[in-house]
């Protein structure tokens, strides 16, 4: 997805190359066939956080993974080109360079910063030689109700402006009405509008009614050539969710068994700490593998999830908890 950068400090930052997921025709068989058992899937995800527990260095090690995989994000009506340069600081250096020498980490970076098309260049700008991708949300973002032409006409747009990434939203109202052509069509014109950017499909899964309703649109958009499917914009009522994410996760591995490509998977929206993120990376492991454990097949959309990330790290280091005001993000 994106090659291999060096830091000032001479590391080099791991990050694995895959084919990209160029879709396919639409299966609607495929489709219809797809369900959800609630209760059972409600009842698995239940279990999860109780499942595996890691303490002290092997926790510290998972920390450091999430954080990896974090897309540090701003979506805010008041951001400016100076908060957004914080923000971009931050992902350089997400955690203070002594906690990060003291745990042989130096270098780590989060997975990407993602703003609005308003601050893509700044942010370019404040992350150039990093290798730290730019993500942009796009598309009428977050409720995807603009003039159709004009979502497709940002895509264009945050692509020339610099965005190696593009979040777009899917009509929720295809997945709501059953109309799989629509929705196909729809997220089939849109990643040939990212070009080789690539493209983040995000469901919003918190409006579409059923978790069999998020199964069906996980495959016509992977059908459709997404190359991640994404829980939430972050301003739904409902977010990300370990059922839901259970739904998305089993799709993947469906396509995968089925295609032989690999689609990311980016849950957004309410994961704020370093415990629950470590509750979403065994899942990963224990559902799709290791090798989902990278950033260009798994993102975190967070923020605050950072603050307690670095929190927890200094603890470590440490033996002390310090106050969260310390680990503002921009």
């Amino acid at each position: 997805m994106h090659t291999p950068t060096t830091t000032a400090e001479g590391h080099q930052l791991p990050t694995a190359l895959e084919p990209r997921n160029p879709g396919m025709a639409l299966d609607l068989d495929w489709v219809s066939s797809a369900q959800a058992n609630t209760s059972a899937i409600e009842r698995r995800a239940k279990t999860l956080p109780g499942r595996r527990s890691v303490k002290k260095d092997h926790q510290a090690a998972w920390l450091c993974k999430a954080l990896s995989l974090i897309d540090l994000t701003t979506l805010s009506g008041d951001d400016s080109e100076g908060r957004v340069e914080r923000l971009c600081a931050k992902a350089k250096q997400p955690v203070r360079a002594d906690i990060l020498e003291a745990l042989g980490m130096q270098g780590l970076t989060t997975g990407a910063v993602c703003v609005y098309h308003d601050m893509i260049e700044t942010a370019v700008s404040a992350l150039k030689g990093t290798g730290i991708p730019v993500a942009a949300v796009s598309t009428g973002f977050p409720a995807g109700l603009s003039p159709y032409h004009l979502r497709i006409a940002e895509i264009g747009e945050s692509v020339k402006a610099g965005a190696e990434e593009i979040d777009i939203v899917i009509t929720r109202r295809h997945v709501l009405q059953g109309n799989w052509q629509a929705l196909y069509d729809e997220m089939k014109e849109m990643r040939e509008a990212c070009g080789d950017a690539h493209v983040k499909a995000i469901l919003a899964t918190g409006e579409l009614g059923t978790l069999r309703n998020v199964a069906r649109a996980s495959l016509v958009c992977m059908m459709a050539g997404a190359d991640f499917i994404k829980t939430s914009t972050g301003k739904e009522s409902v977010n990300a969710t370990l059922p839901v994410s259970l739904v998305m996760i089993r799709a993947i591995r469906d396509y995968y068994d089925r295609t032989g490509y690999r689609v990311g998977y980016k849950p957004a929206g309410g994961i704020s700490k370093a415990k629950d993120s470590l509750v979403y990376l065994s899942l990963i492991k224990d559902e799709l593998g290791d090798r989902w454990l990278q950033p260009d097949l798994f993102r975190f959309g967070a923020s605050s999830l950072l603050g307690d990330i670095e929190r927890q790290l200094e603890h470590h280091v440490t033996g002390q908890y310090s106050a969260s005001y310390r680990h503002a993000m921009a």
